[in-house]
């Protein structure tokens, strides 16, 4: 007769993939059920989006049909509570050992529900257009899985280096401070496979363990999507607001308004929304093209109640600059009128920092 001891010790012999510790320990193993041969048993995983939780499913009932006398094996799956996770990762809500150094005046996120709308240039060139306006800038790339920040600042591979207190950010040419995790790989094109709470803690890391310094602007570039990530910035971090990015597909302006409904349900200040892709300029006439459509801005910015900041056209020359790391010569003067708007109605940071004197 099989017995509960005897499947929990079998799964105690499985390994989560990522984290390195059995399922067994990690407390993954939440029901068990035993009737003759049949063995039905819950896991509980991190997040059910997991994606290796097929990986985890197909050896947990390898290891409990190895088990003399089973002929077969049912696995449900379940997600972890809040405090199951805390429980696997005690130290996530700790500040980080660099916070108390940093002094950032204003925390601005940019985001959208859509992917390809142009979050991560929109960033890009609005750390450009306040550095240009003489602030002291830095680009947190909270895009954890698709990076792209390092690639439009750098033509060459940088590494952040270590100090006694934290990681320091890699300095861009014209001194705006970037962290991201494709500045830590091995490869710029290797996979982070990471499920939603690693995710989560890489982006605390960044805010907490990186030495930020005296910084007038954080901008956060954020992944598509209104999903872990996006959670942990707007939960974590004391944002001074964010900035919406969409296009005029009308598919783009309905999944904006996801991500303006969540910034409401969190009580974060939505600054106002960018349109990019909204035109193309004709190098023979001069003419305006809406290639992809009529602007939608207007009137979606009105449904958000929010100011429209702008309308960004297709420029070949900044797709051209941000392949090649040099996103820092463009001029960004569409994008100047944006940057000044912004400085006038973001806020500072809402929650208290541990300011540190400025540098004279």
């Amino acid at each position: 007769m099989i017995t509960e001891e005897q499947v929990r010790q079998a799964l105690a012999k499985v390994m989560d993939p990522e984290l390195k510790r059995n399922l067994v320990e990690l407390g993954m193993v939440r029901k068990v059920e035993i009737k003759d041969s049949q063995v039905r048993l819950t896991l509980a995983l991190t997040t059910l989006a997991c994606p290796l939780k097929d990986q985890i499913v197909a050896e947990a009932r390898a290891a409990v049909l190895a088990l003399e006398g089973v002929k077969e094996v049912e696995v449900d799956l379940a997600e972890m509570s809040a405090e199951d996770k805390k429980r696997i990762w005690p130290d996530q809500d700790q500040p980080g050992v660099a916070e108390r150094f940093n002094h950032i005046e204003r925390v601005i996120a940019v985001m959208s529900g859509k992917g390809g709308v142009g979050k991560s240039l929109v960033a890009g060139l609005l750390a450009v257009a306040l550095r240009q306006e003489g602030h002291q800038v830095g680009i947190l790339d909270a895009d954890i899985t698709g990076p792209s920040i390092p690639r439009m600042f750098f033509p060459t591979r940088q590494w952040p280096q270590g100090g006694p207190l934290g990681i320091l950010p890699v300095e861009s040419k014209t001194g705006i401070k970037v962290m991201s995790i494709n500045l830590l790989l091995q490869s710029e094109d290797q996979a982070v496979i990471w499920r939603g709470p690693l995710i989560s803690g890489a982006i605390k890391q960044f805010w907490g363990d990186i030495i930020w310094g005296n910084l007038d602007y954080l901008i956060v570039d954020l992944p598509p999507g209104t999903s872990d990530a996006a959670l942990t910035v707007m939960q974590s971090l004391p944002l001074s607001g964010v900035v919406l990015v969409t296009s005029p597909q009308g598919l783009a302006g309905m999944v904006v308004k996801k991500a303006a409904q969540m910034a409401a349900q969190l009580n974060v200040p939505i600054l106002g929304l960018i349109e990019n892709m909204s035109y193309a300029v004709c190098p023979d006439t001069g003419k305006k093209l809406e290639v992809f459509g009529p602007s939608k801005s207007e009137g979606l910015a009105r449904q958000l109640y929010v100011p429209l900041l702008g309308r960004l056209p297709i420029e070949p020359r900044i797709a051209e600059l941000c392949d090649t790391g040099r996103i820092e010569d463009y001029p960004a003067e569409e994008f100047a009128p944006i940057a000044q708007k912004l400085a006038e109605i973001a806020l500072p940071a809402r929650r208290p920092m541990f300011p540190v004197p400025r540098a004279k």
